[in-house]
């Protein structure tokens, strides 16, 4: 295993997960004898003009989860910092996030909605009891574990009742899952978390998301459109029977929702009329656990944990890694390679890539492929983001192994494809600080809170203000959204 091998007083045993601002790994705390997991941000990816504003919002999560107890709530026991890595010490939780069985296109009938409802609303609730919000609700940081239980993770982004971490105006949340008072910067408090709830109980109902289409689509349906009731969209799917319960909690202004996730938990218990069970259904629980490698792994039957049977808990959510965003109600990845690629050769770099970093590799794959029509380039490019030595060569060394493209031939010279280069005529046009803001709301739309960081570090490279704007259309991968964006920046 590459990278640490202790944080603080935790020793590694390996990686559970990678994401864009860095790793979860495997730990045991020989204090008091018990694994964890240890969610990590590495500092020096981190602006530097938002450093302190982003670890003490890292540092918000311990403090915003590590004051809530409750068996429906992913315990975060510590924070620490260890020489260039914060990290958080947290329950390890045995099961699968309700994104994966979204993906997998589980049905859930009455009683396990109703099941998965009640649990989450229950945590939800205790935890606005004790003045604390999550924010960012949606099918992956849900975790059903094998015993049918429910566990919600990754109060990140959590505001605390006295906390000032978060100003007004702040977009923070995943585009699809949040509030329109979360799209328009209004002021945020619970009743934004019974919205996001909703449109997780909206999917459970019809296995489809109530908000279609690209992010500034959504963004603009959440705040202006309603969504189609349940039994119309479900294909039959479900009856009448929850649609004034879903639709009141998808309501666009908060005081018309339930004003606490109890009464909504109540509301939906009204509704279905019969004994509510306390664990999803076994027939529906996914009996194996999804590691980041990408291969399956058998899941033992949960037991209760006591002192003479310490059953290990293990990652939350592998296939959703930590801090990668956004996650739409659409794929982000398209099936479609870029012009002048082959989906079979690229689906070969993805898995290669896949073995070290994780389920991003299919993004990192695209956009580099979108710049670059020549494999050792689009290898060479990759291989940029592997900071490990080890891993950057392995992966380069994949190249020969390809199958279907012909082996690179010494001496030969390439030529890296058309991408975001500054205009070759004379003239510039001043990148002034309203356009850097312009250009960063509109990109919001797509990417979610981290276009913030994204727009200010390509002002820092952009020559002038089309180049800047180009810079932040190669963040998209979908070219329709990049013609878009750039048709909205005037950059076309």
């Amino acid at each position: 295993m590459s990278g640490p091998t202790q944080l603080g007083k935790y020793a590694i045993s390996e990686v559970l997960g990678k994401g864009a601002m860095g790793v979860v790994y495997k730990g045991f705390d020989p204090h008091i004898r018990r694994t964890v997991a240890l969610k990590t941000i590495r500092k020096e990816l981190i602006d530097d003009d938002q450093a302190a504003t982003l670890l003490a919002r890292f540092r918000n999560e311990a403090q915003a989860a590590g004051r809530l107890s409750h068996p429906g709530i992913v315990a975060v026991f510590e924070w620490g910092e260890a020489g260039e890595l914060a990290f958080l010490a947290m329950e390890y939780v045995q099961g699968n996030s309700l994104r994966e069985y979204f993906n997998r296109g589980t049905h859930f009938d009455g009683p396990d909605v109703v099941s998965v409802m009640a649990q989450l609303l229950e945590a939800l609730n205790y935890a606005h009891e004790q003045g604390v919000w999550h924010r960012d609700i949606k099918p992956a940081n849900i975790i059903i574990m094998n015993n049918g239980k429910l566990k919600v993770a990754d109060f990140g982004i959590a505001r605390i009742d006295t906390s000032n971490l978060t100003q007004t105006g702040a977009v923070m949340g995943t585009p699809g899952y949040m509030a329109p008072e979360q799209y328009t910067g209004l002021p945020v408090d619970w009743r934004a978390d019974v919205f996001s709830a909703g449109v997780v109980m909206y999917q459970l109902l019809t296995g489809s998301h109530p908000f279609i289409g690209n992010p500034e689509m959504i963004a603009y349906k959440i705040c202006h459109e309603q969504p189609a009731l349940p039994s119309e969209s479900g294909g039959g799917r479900c009856t009448t029977q929850f649609d004034a319960v879903t639709m009141k909690a998808l309501a666009k202004r908060p005081e018309e929702r339930y004003q606490n996730a109890h009464t909504f938990r109540e509301a939906i218990l009204a509704a279905y009329a019969a004994p509510l069970s306390p664990a999803v259904s076994e027939q529906t629980i996914i009996n194996e656990l999804i590691r980041p490698s990408g291969h399956r792994e058998r899941s033992q039957p949960s037991q209760p944990l006591n002192s003479s049977n310490p059953t290990p808990l293990s990652n939350p959510s592998p296939s959703q890694p930590p801090g990668w965003f956004p996650d739409p109600a659409q794929p982000a990845v398209k099936t479609v390679p870029p012009p002048g690629w082959e989906a079979a050769v690229l689906k070969q770099i993805e898995q290669q890539l896949m073995r070290i970093i994780g389920p991003v590799a299919k993004v990192m794959v695209r956009r580099g492929a979108a710049r670059t029509t020549d494999i050792d380039i689009l290898y060479r490019l990759l291989a940029e983001n592997l900071t490990n030595p080890a891993e950057h060569s392995a992966f380069l060394a994949g190249r020969q192994r390809l199958q279907g493209v012909p082996r690179s031939e010494p001496g030969a010279t390439t030529v890296l494809a058309p991408t975001a280069q500054a205009p070759a005529t004379g003239l510039t046009v001043q990148l002034t600080p309203d356009a850097i803001e312009e250009a960063t709301r509109r990109l919001t739309t797509y990417l979610g809170p981290i276009a913030k960081v994204v727009a200010k570090r390509a002002a820092t490279q952009a020559t002038n203000r089309r180049h800047f704007h180009l810079l932040l259309a190669e963040k998209l991968t979908d070219p329709k959204e990049r013609a878009r964006f750039l048709h909205d920046v005037g950059a076309e």
